[in-house]
């Protein structure tokens, strides 16, 4: 099945999840587009995973722009949401998406991962929001979760094209 990645990412840590899940799910016999979400086009993609950082509990302008200006498509494909935020704050809770986008997208399944924080790299603002957060420095990603997550959609589209609504 052809399936379009994309992501939105301040530091690369939300990239390097969405790298992550193409891969494994290019490893499970898909064809797999890894694109910005800032350029990409949904083309001809059977299946859309959508991601995007979690910043001061919203999701990420290009992840949402993408959403509201491919609306049509995601509402008629299967498309999964994922949000990589900070332990104790933004990767709460799988939704922590506007309600417009998922009113928008109506995904079939939503993750949220922890993401890495590392300070050194952060504007001042960001770093006085992970310091009231008291949010762990260093590398809070669960690539094995990840790694689950891709292939659960697997999963689901295997079951999808068995139903024959694929």
């Amino acid at each position: 099945m052809r399936i379009l990645v994309v992501a939105a990412s301040k530091h690369s840590s939300t990239t390097e999840v969405a790298d992550l899940i193409g891969t494994e799910l290019g490893s499970l016999g898909h064809d797999v587009r890894r694109e910005p979400v800032e350029t990409a086009e949904t083309g001809d993609a059977e299946a859309v995973v959508l991601g995007s950082a979690v910043y001061m509990s919203r999701w990420m302008a290009p992840a949402r722009d993408f959403a509201e200006r491919n609306a049509a498509v995601l509402a008629a494909v299967p498309t999964w949401v994922f949000s990589v935020g900070l332990v104790g704050a933004e990767a709460d809770d799988p939704l922590r998406i506007e309600e417009k986008v998922l009113d928008k997208v109506s995904p079939v399944g939503a993750a949220a991962f922890t993401g890495r924080l590392d300070s050194a790299i952060l504007s001042l603002r960001e770093r006085s929001v992970t310091r009231l957060t008291q949010a762990p420095e260093g590398d809070q990603r669960d690539w094995h979760a990840v790694r689950a997550w891709a292939r659960s959609i697997d999963a689901e589209l295997r079951e999808h094209l068995a139903a024959g609504t694929g």
